[in-house]
């Protein structure tokens, strides 16, 4: 049975939401689900913007055809090729063989690459500016590469004033009914959500995120329709200010964050002996992770949100503890930059944690490296406690407190 929703003169959603998957791209843990939101604009020309995940392609396809109710579809804007939003378009233009198919020039290499069959006879190939007239709508694009793959462009309809936003200001998770952002407690409930999103899947683009919210700035926009997660319509600074502070690599808060890799509990034992330093000194929004638990993808979004980082890590197989050696090469990854950053290394015989970390943090750009590098030698002693104490102390006058 269809589900579908208005959301705007002539525009619905056709949304869904996959509820049984556990890792987006495979990679990334998304425990309530994820959503996959689609539009089409029912015009004298009918306009579907972008497609959806084969997961949830069966309800697309009850969607599709209530709204257009007999209706020959017109047109497929594609705003980005992913897979998770483009796994219908052969079913598509096999049902429609006059159909045609609006992108960017590489929207239709990526076809050939994906679905084997040629586009052209289909193709509508468009850049910076230009316009498709549906009738009442005219459809602007703004080219948007590299956010997150180099075809992406987004799509303003000049009449309602909604910018279809591809993959950016999208979140993780499943959706319900309420399919608005101002429908939720969006801060307390999708911001989280919307930061790891952010972080993991777009995060490694801060300059061509900051080009594109240059561009969407001179646009009147009314609402903002992404392809994963809540549809905005109001308090749009919500969402844009955050996206701005992540471009930029701007933290949002006054906060730490402790990651630990430890074997026997001696180093997470430092990083607990600082965390409690810290609040003592006032210092209350500290965040304590194991890196051999705590998803990747959350230690990477946490970054995004705090200006002070501090790494500890056991000595394992004469290198970087298992899970912080990922968690450093993720950042480097996301070009992770403009960090304060605290060093915390264990090695009962042979340390060699604390110089591969340092060498590992030295390469991302504008990282901050406070003394002392506290130095465990399998257990806290009065030693690696006074550093410790000293560590505190920089971290606390860093952080202005």
């Amino acid at each position: 049975m269809y589900n579908v929703r208005e959301i705007n003169k002539d525009t619905w959603w056709l949304g869904a939401s996959d509820r049984r998957i556990q890792l987006f791209e495979n990679t990334h843990p998304v425990p309530n689900g994820m959503s996959y939101n689609n539009f089409i604009i029912m015009d004298e020309k009918t306009c579907l913007l972008d497609g959806v995940d084969e997961s949830v392609s069966r309800q697309f396809e009850e969607n599709l055809a209530h709204v257009l109710n007999g209706r020959t579809l017109d047109y497929l804007v594609i705003d980005h090729m992913e897979p998770d939003h483009c796994a219908v378009i052969p079913d598509l233009v096999q049902r429609w063989p006059n159909l045609k198919l609006v992108g960017t020039p590489k929207t239709f290499d990526l076809i050939r690459q994906f679905h084997g069959f040629d586009p052209e006879p289909h193709a509508i190939k468009v850049k910076e500016g230009d316009t498709l007239s549906l009738g009442r709508h005219t459809l602007q694009f703004v080219l948007a590469p590299m956010v997150h793959w180099p075809e992406v462009m987004v799509t303003f309809d000049q009449l309602t004033g909604t910018l279809f936003s591809a993959d950016a200001f999208g979140g993780f998770g499943a959706i319900g009914g309420a399919i608005f952002a101002d429908e939720v407690d969006w801060e307390r409930d999708w911001a989280d959500e919307a930061r790891r999103y952010y972080a993991n899947i777009v995060g490694k683009y801060g300059p061509q995120v900051a080009s594109l919210l240059k561009k969407v700035s001179k646009l009147d926009i009314k609402e903002i329709a992404p392809l994963h997660a809540h549809i905005w319509r109001r308090d749009f600074d919500q969402i844009l200010s955050l996206y701005a502070k992540w471009a930029a690599y701007e933290p949002e808060d006054n906060s730490v964050v402790i990651y630990y890799g430890s074997i026997y509990g001696g180093t997470a034992n430092a990083a607990d002996i600082l965390s409690v330093k810290l609040a003592e000194a006032g210092v209350h929004n500290v965040r304590v992770y194991d890196v051999s638990k705590t998803s990747v993808s959350e230690l990477v979004s946490q970054a995004f949100r705090s200006p002070t980082l501090v790494f500890a890590s056991a000595t394992y197989n004469m290198g970087i503890f298992d899970g912080m050696r990922e968690l450093l090469e993720d950042l480097a990854a996301h070009a992770m930059k403009n960090r304060t950053v605290g060093v915390i290394y264990n090695g009962s015989w042979a340390p060699q944690a604390g110089h591969l970390m340092l060498d590992a943090i030295q390469k991302m750009k504008g990282m901050e490296i406070l003394d002392p590098h506290v130095h465990v030698t399998s257990v806290v002693d009065g030693s690696a406690l006074e550093e410790l104490d000293a560590l505190a102390a920089a971290i606390v006058k860093k952080l202005g407190k």
